[in-house]
C-alpha cells in the first residue's frame, strides 16, 4: 500500500513537501502524478529506488525535486515556488520494475491522493 501525506493550503511562492510511504513490499520505481479539476492526470516525477535516478515533467524541472529514503520505504516530493496552477490532488504511484513511464496506466499501485491548494 501507498500512503501519501503532506498536502495543504499554501500561498503562491511557498514551498511544500509531500511524503509517500510504502508498506508491504518494496518497489523498483515510485513517483508522483497530479490531477487538477477538469484535467487529466499528469506525470510529475519518478525515482528508481535502487539507483536514485529521477525523471521530471519538463514543465516542473527546477521547482520540484523527488528523493527517497529506502530505509523508510518512503519517497518525497519537495515543491518550491508554488503557483496557483500547481493546485491539484497529488497521487503517489509505484511499479515493481525499474522502468520509468509518464503514462499513468503503467503504474499498478496508487495511493489515495493528497490535496495541494495554492492561493494567489
Amino acid at each position: 500500500q501507498l500512503q501519501a501525506s503532506g498536502g495543504g493550503l499554501v500561498q503562491a511562492g511557498d514551498s511544500l513537501r509531500l511524503l509517500c510511504s510504502a508498506s508491504g513490499r518494496t518497489f523498483g520505481t515510485m513517483g508522483w502524478f497530479r490531477q487538477a479539476p477538469g484535467k487529466e492526470r499528469e506525470f510529475v516525477a519518478a525515482i528508481r529506488t535502487s539507483s536514485g535516478y529521477t525523471s521530471y515533467a519538463d514543465s516542473l524541472k527546477g521547482r520540484f525535486t523527488t528523493s527517497r529514503d529506502n530505509a523508510k520505504n518512503t519517497i518525497y516530493l519537495q515543491m518550491s515556488t508554488l503557483r496557483p496552477e500547481d493546485t491539484a490532488v497529488y497521487y503517489c504511484v509505484a511499479r515493481v520494475n525499474v522502468a520509468i513511464f509518464t503514462d499513468p496506466r503503467q503504474y499498478d499501485y496508487w495511493g489515495q491522493g493528497t490535496q495541494v491548494t495554492v492561493s494567489s
